[in-house]
């Protein structure tokens, strides 16, 4: 398999014009260009996507900027000119997908609403992410992370019992938004290749969160309790938290009966799994103060990384509790390629996290050569000789033609096994 020529990334020949701006837009875009599509990113003159204020900085660029806008060309509109609205109109005509994430009516203020586009540019595949989506009555709310993730429950279930409600430690609303997004649109894409339509899709930030709840809202309904914070732990499996060793906690998921049997024999205390209040899930969620004591007299005889050999030997799921900075050399992710470099104009490299969707066949993302994001509107002019220049409306300069900078991402050859 390795002489059969790998494809470029699924999404090779979509164009995506991304008006968003921050997060939830931005990486969503972000996921298209690591899937192969052209992001052309749409920026307001002066200040570009609020991001490149945002720290931390290199070389005066925002590594905030760059880790969400990798792949991607800038170029920097004035929507009141009309040379710019001719040009943005020209773009509309060779995109296939717009993705926007202001609030509701502000693009159909700047006369570039979905309605007016349906009928316009029908091919197109309009994308909306917002904080409540475009309909019901919070549509014209204003929705960032740490509300949505406060109004759809997901802070009640984080943090301690005894504790307050907690944000997630990323940003989860932003996040999740973008990922819906990104199946909405790539199953739009699809949905055109039998009818040739483009369609709406409409996020809402809300929406999401809800659909990440796991079984929480069901468990309400059965149970008529309200789910509450439980820490680190599962409220339904056990074990299936953290545990404390002789000298680091270790995570610890035997999420059946086997597993829980297995775990006793690695943990050298068999007899547990014989126990009258630990011999069924239901029994050990029920008991499970009591199940913690006896596993953690086993585990602090011994240092966390005797544990996680011994429960690994026999397929028990477990883990340490890594710290950000041991993920840039861990086994795993390396050999996947998940480490990867971001630059921005100043050639200053830092790491990322790369694109987890591995497609056997198609290129992945070399992790040895940077990925570029761009400079605000660089490549304003090169965009525009593309699409003025086969009408004899615009010739870029030779000074400006040699100096333009190229897409320095590059591919190699993965996943041949």
């Amino acid at each position: 398999m390795d002489d059969i020529p790998l494809k470029k990334g699924p999404l090779s020949g979509v164009t995506v014009l991304d008006f968003s701006r921050v997060l939830a837009g931005p990486y969503c875009t972000m996921v298209l260009a690591d899937l192969g599509a052209r992001v052309i990113k749409v920026e307001k003159i002066g200040t570009g996507d609020d991001t490149r204020a945002f720290g931390p900085f290199i070389e005066k660029e925002s590594a905030y900027f760059n880790c969400f806008n990798r792949h991607k060309e800038s170029i920097v509109l004035d929507i009141k000119s009309p040379r710019d609205r001719e040009l943005l109109e020209r773009l509309f005509d060779t995109a296939d997908v717009l993705v926007e994430n202001f609030r509701p009516g502000v693009m159909d203020r700047l006369g570039y609403g979905a309605e007016r586009l349906a009928k316009t540019h029908p091919h197109l595949i309009y994308t909306s992410i917002s904080g409540f989506g475009h309909s019901g009555p919070y549509k014209e709310f204003p929705g960032y992370d740490m509300v949505v993730q406060a109004m759809g429950g997901i802070m009640s279930l984080t943090g301690w019992p005894d504790g307050e409600p907690a944000r997630v430690g990323t940003s989860f609303g932003d996040l999740g938004a973008a990922l819906f997004a990104a199946v909405g649109i790539v199953s739009a894409l699809y949905s055109r290749t039998k009818d040739a339509q483009g369609t709406r899709v409409d996020i809402g930030m809300l929406d999401c969160q809800a659909a990440l709840m796991e079984t929480a809202l069901a468990r309400y309904d059965v149970e008529g309790i309200v789910p509450n914070r439980t820490g680190d732990s599962h409220p339904s499996l056990a074990p299936f938290e953290s545990f404390r060793t002789k000298d680091e906690k270790i995570v610890i998921a035997a999420g059946n009966d086997t597993l829980f049997m297995l775990m006793a024999d690695a943990l050298e205390i068999p007899g547990l799994a014989l126990d009258p209040r630990f011999m069924t899930n239901d029994l050990r969620c029920k008991n499970r103060p009591e199940m913690v004591i006896e596993i953690e007299k086993a585990l602090k005889q011994k240092p966390v990384t005797h544990w996680i050999d011994a429960l690994n030997d026999v397929g028990v799921p477990c883990a340490p509790i890594n710290t950000i900075d041991k993920l840039f050399d861990h086994p795993q992710l390396l050999s996947r390629d998940m480490i990867v470099q971001v630059e921005g104009p100043s050639k200053v490299p830092l790491r990322t996290a790369g694109n987890p969707i591995k497609m056997h066949g198609h290129e992945d993302i070399d992790v040895n050569t940077p990925l570029y994001a761009p400079g605000l509107g660089e490549h304003r002019e090169r965009i525009l000789a593309e699409l003025l220049g086969n009408h004899g409306a615009y010739e870029l300069p030779a000074d400006k033609q040699a100096s333009t900078p190229k897409d320095t991402a590059k591919t190699k050859k993965t996943l041949s096994k």
